[in-house]
């Protein structure tokens, strides 16, 4: 049994650096009270800080330093289970989580997320939903478990049965299966490895029992049919370099052709150029009246004269022009016709190039399985040395089926403790051997604050209610106040089976506000008189506003005010 003893806290929230100190432990029932905004919710917060390094509210992690002191804010919390005495001690600015077992520092090599592992896993035994299920009910930030997704509703059940420990064999187990999946693989491929390596040992056995002949023989046909390949390659090349040889003596006169055609081009570029020089004199002659030279009249009889012998000249050099013309058209084709053997010589010389390389390709592939023959000839082989070693492979090969067959039946196994494990298993037949009494003190608890309703939990703790006169129905059918009893009800029975099974069961109840939002006069009345019956190793706080109405009802008061700005208690009786 978890016994909390007290919690501190200072520069935490609205309480200054004077701290504040509640004993745990001391009265069987304490009221809370204060107004608004006065601490008194503080103890929670400092509580599930101190423990779980998260408030119990939504606030902030930052926003939990005061912010008038702005550092130094600390948390610490006093418990013992069985004969050990714990304190566990947070802060932030300067950061701190200490754990202490009887006044020894408990060991903090880990990293600090393994270190709170060691604090919920180890010691605690429970995480900060299911501590929040079965110590504290409040109307901020809890989730009721009728609210609780399925997932997290079964750590809670979990958790308050002991029975996590299956979750975290079944976590170790799912680790030691991958390790067995890969002891297995490693296996199967080293015996794949010698069974190639067997096959191939075997392949050149039977290669040296193989006569030399054979594989001489098959060589040698390899070679012969090269050959017959070079030989058609060889012939085909020089009917290529022959046909090549007719195309270059058919183009031989491409110099002289291109000579012609340059010479056409200046004898007609020349032509041309006389053209326009007697075109500029017969224009001077038809044009002009005088000589430039001597300024003299020119007669008419002598211009005409002129003109006429330029005019017959022109025609002589047109005509000369005309047969240029006819001549280069001719030249020209002929030229483009030897191009295109050119280009033909060209595609012939590539093509006895690619034949001349496969021809050297295959000489050299028969000149190596040449000295293969040479090689089979000068060299029988040891058979027996080899069938050795295809022996040790056989051993070895042996030897790795066996391992794998017992690496298989590990694996079997562990696939049967999987099943076992698994949330269908052995924990679903624990969780059905607990229900029936879950479900009886459910209804107990909601008959003690006169809510007549039958309410169960199947084994994926769904809801089945059902009501006198009324048809089956949900949780979120009912309203705030009736919710509200069913989740109180819930609460007390977790709390009777941790004390069953003295897995979580604790001392402390803490219930923030519950009385000053859903639960009525009657309901308030029915849960003081169920909370007396909750037993001596009790002790239950409540937070109201109430405290005109229900500070006679408790043992022991704390009041919260706020002095200069920060929470302190200013009465504890």
């Amino acid at each position: 049994m978890i016994v909390f003893k007290s919690v501190f806290w200072k520069n935490f929230l609205s309480t200054g650096s004077q701290g504040s100190k509640v004993n745990l432990n001391n009265h069987g029932t304490t009221l809370i009270v204060g107004k608004n905004g006065e601490g008194k919710s503080t103890i929670l917060d400092a509580l599930c800080f101190a423990l779980f390094n998260k408030p119990f509210r939504n606030v902030n992690k930052n926003q939990l330093i005061n912010s008038i002191n702005g550092k130094q804010c600390e948390a610490e919390v006093e418990f013992s289970i069985g004969p050990n005495a714990y304190k566990v001690k947070r802060a932030i600015k300067p950061n701190t989580f200490e754990i202490y077992c009887n006044d020894e520092l408990v060991n903090q090599d880990a990293a600090l997320k393994d270190y709170q592992k060691v604090l919920e896993q180890q010691i605690l035994k429970l995480n900060y939903k299911t501590f929040t299920q079965v110590v504290i009910l409040g109307s901020a930030s809890f989730v009721p478990f009728m609210q609780l997704p399925g997932g997290q509703r079964r750590e809670v059940i979990e958790d308050i049965l002991d029975i996590r420990v299956f979750s975290t064999m079944n976590t170790i187990l799912k680790d030691k299966i991958i390790e067995t999946k890969e002891e297995l693989k490693d296996k199967e491929i080293k015996l794949n490895s010698i069974k190639a390596k067997a096959t191939a040992q075997q392949r050149i056995i039977e290669s040296l029992v193989n006569t030399k002949d054979q594989n001489v023989k098959s060589i040698t046909e390899k070679i012969e049919a090269n050959n017959n390949i070079i030989k058609q390659k060889s012939n085909h090349i020089t009917e290529l370099l022959s046909q090549i040889t007719e195309l270059k003596n058919s183009i031989k006169t491409k110099e002289t052709i291109i000579k012609d055609i340059d010479s056409c081009k200046n004898n007609s570029s020349k032509l041309k150029q006389k053209n326009s020089t007697i075109d500029e004199s017969i224009n001077f002659f038809e044009n002009n009246e005088v000589c430039p030279s001597c300024e003299q009249g020119i007669q008419h009889e002598h211009k005409d004269s002129i003109i006429e012998k330029l005019t017959i000249n022109k025609q002589e050099y047109d005509i000369k022009l005309t047969m240029l013309d006819s001549a280069l058209d001719k030249l020209t084709d002929q030229l483009q016709v030897m191009q295109d053997i050119s280009n033909k010589i060209t595609d012939m010389n590539i093509e006895v190039s690619t034949e001349n390389t496969s021809v050297q390709i295959l000489n050299k592939l028969n000149a190596d399985m040449q000295n293969e023959i040479a090689s089979l000839n000068s060299n029988q082989g040891n058979i027996e040395q080899e069938k050795s070693t295809l022996k040790s492979y056989a051993s070895e090969a042996l030897e790795l089926n066996n391992d794998r067959m017992e690496i298989k039946k590990k694996r079997n196994l562990q696939d049967i403790a999987s099943s076992l494990l698994r949330d269908t298993g052995i924990k679903t037949s624990i969780i059905k051997e607990y229900l029936p009494a879950m479900n009886k003190l459910i209804n107990m608890y909601l008959s003690a604050m006169d809510f007549f309703v039958k309410f169960d939990l199947d084994e994926n703790f769904n809801e089945v209610i059902k009501s006198r006169y009324r048809d089956e129905f949900t949780y979120a059918s009912f309203s705030e106040g009736e919710k509200m009893r069913i989740d109180l009800a819930i609460l007390f029975t977790w709390r009777q089976i941790a004390k069953m099974k003295n897995s979580v069961n604790t001392n402390l109840l803490l219930l923030d506000e519950i009385f000053d939002s859903s639960l009525d006069v009657a309901g308030t009345d029915y849960f003081l008189s169920v909370m007396d019956k909750l037993g001596e190793n009790s002790n239950i706080f409540v937070i109201s506003h109430k405290g005109d109405v229900l500070l006679d009802k408790f043992q022991n008061n704390i009041r919260f005010e706020k002095v200069n700005d920060f929470s302190r208690i200013v009465e504890n009786s």
